[in-house]
Formats: C-alpha cells, structure tokens, sequence
C-alpha cells in the first residue's frame, strides 16, 4: 500500500502567519505601536541558540524590534530574576521569552512565573494557563496554538472528533486538550502510564503526539481517515530528524499527517510572533486594530 496520506505543510502555512503577522504590525506602527521581543538565552546550548536564531530572524523579517540577551552559564538565579524584572518594566518590551531549558541549578518555574503576564508570549505563566482553562483572554502556548492554526487553515475542524493526545506536558499536551475542547472536540489525554495505548490511539479522530519517544505511535495504530499531528522532535539513529509517528507507516491510513521537520515546528516560531504582536496591542489597548 503506498501513501494515502496529504501532508500538512507547517513551512508554507508558517509562512502564511507570518504574513498575517507582519500585515498586523504595518498596523501598529502606523498607530504609533512598536511591538518588541526580548529572548533571554542563558548559557551556551548548541540547540537552544540555533531555535534562538531562528525566531531572532523570524521576528526580524515580520517588522519586530527583536534583541537577544545572552547571559552565562553561570548567571545566579538572582541574577536571572532581576534580569526579567528589567524587562517587566521597558516600555519598549511587548513581549519577554527566557530560552529552555536553563542549566542546571536554576529554577526555571519561579523565572517563568516572574514574566509579567501580559508579556508572557510563551503562554506558561500560571496566570496564562489558567485564562487558557478558563476560556478568557490570555496568551497560549506557542506549539499548541501552532497546532490549532495549522488545522484551522488547512480546513481541518475539530467540533465533534474524537482527540487522542499522547502526551500531558505543559508544554503541549494539556494546553492543547484545552484548545481541543473549547473547539468542541472530545479528548483523551495518553502517557506513560497508559495501558493499551494502542487501542486508545486506535479510536481517534485526530491524534496528536508529544511525548518525546521516536516512532512510538505505529502506522497501524492510526485509523483509516485520522488527521495525525506528530509534535515530535528525535535524533534517529543515523541523525536524522524523526517525529514520534511512524511517518511512512501512518501515511497509509491517515487522511492527513504532519511531517518531521517542517511540520509543526516552523508553527511554533510563527505563533510566538503572533503573541507578541497580540501582546504588544493589548499593552497599548490597540488590539481591535488587529483582532479579526
């Protein structure tokens, strides 16, 4: 059986945010509104500064005033804090991003609750978590929503399906089993201590992986017609990207998949602009300029 599968193109429709994005800030700017991001990137993780350029260009080409702030290794939570604070209070910040994972022996918990709400366009601090749970306005994890878009604009609705999510992190599983219900979708949330995941992978609509395992979630798992979103980023055995879908096997069973890289990945980055931009709005009450 060869694939089935249309694939779900997170680059092109990144791109097509991005677009949104820079049409929004035009509008801002014309108002008299420069929206500023401020990425705080502590030590020297070979990872965490190729995601750091990334968003630094991506910003860059949408009209965002963007500055990264590079601390070492061994900056004292302190330190850290009053960076942040620093940031809390420049009129010129919209939008404030402290880079994780921090080295070890900071608390990455007590710096993510010290971003002002408001400029929080990670979408993690408590306060964002809970208009998220409460259905209020609030700024929401950048994967998640990146995931709700691509489904959005790729004509995917989610009222009535069934939702399998393997995966409850922070990050991404439960912000988006949020998201998925106030779509009207009916949710499963799958981990680690799940029995027979398979047969809960086997009864959804849509399934969305991210628990971090490469290949867990097998081809003939996914039932004829789901949409399958795969979260997931691992290094295989010969390098090379893979998600935690067997792509190739999934492909022949699903209506529709994600590909790893260039599935949900180039969303994340295009979601943080949005919520900057969103946020920088909202600071200066501007955002019926820009709210659809």
């Amino acid at each position: 059986m060869t694939q089935t599968a249309s694939i779900l193109d997170g680059k092109a429709t990144a791109l097509a945010v991005r677009e949104t994005v820079a049409a929004k800030v035009a509008t801002l700017v014309a108002a008299g509104v420069h929206p500023g991001l401020r990425v705080v990137l502590v030590g020297d993780d070979p990872a965490s500064e190729v995601y750091v350029r990334n968003k630094d260009r991506a910003a860059t080409q949408a009209g965002i005033d963007v500055a990264t702030i590079k601390l070492p290794a061994n900056t004292s939570q302190a330190d850290l804090l009053a960076e942040v604070e620093r940031l809390n209070e420049d009129p010129a910040v919209s939008g404030i991003l402290v880079q994780l994972p921090l080295p070890k022996g900071l608390d990455e918990a007590q710096v993510v609750c010290a971003i002002a709400p408001e400029k929080d366009v990670d979408g993690l601090h408590p306060a964002n978590v809970a208009a998220l749970v409460l259905g209020t306005p609030g700024l929401v994890s950048c994967t998640p929503a990146g995931c709700i878009e691509l489904l959005d604009r790729s004509g995917i609705d989610l009222a009535g399906k069934h939702v399998v999510i393997v995966g409850r992190s922070q990050l991404v599983g439960k912000p988006l089993a949020q998201l998925a219900l106030a779509r009207n979708a009916t949710v499963t949330i799958c981990h680690s201590r799940t029995q027979n995941l398979a047969e809960h992978v086997g009864r959804a609509d849509v399934i969305a992986a991210a628990v971090g395992v490469a290949k867990l979630i097998q081809g003939d798992w996914v039932k004829p017609g789901a949409v399958v979103l795969d979260v997931g980023i691992n290094r295989g055995e010969d390098g090379k990207l893979v998600g935690d879908v067997d792509f190739e096997g999934a492909s022949k069973n699903a209506s529709a998949i994600t590909p790893v890289p260039g599935g949900i990945g180039p969303m994340t980055i295009a979601m943080l602009l949005s919520n900057t931009v969103l946020a920088a709005a909202r600071q200066a009450g501007k955002a019926h300029l820009i709210e659809d």
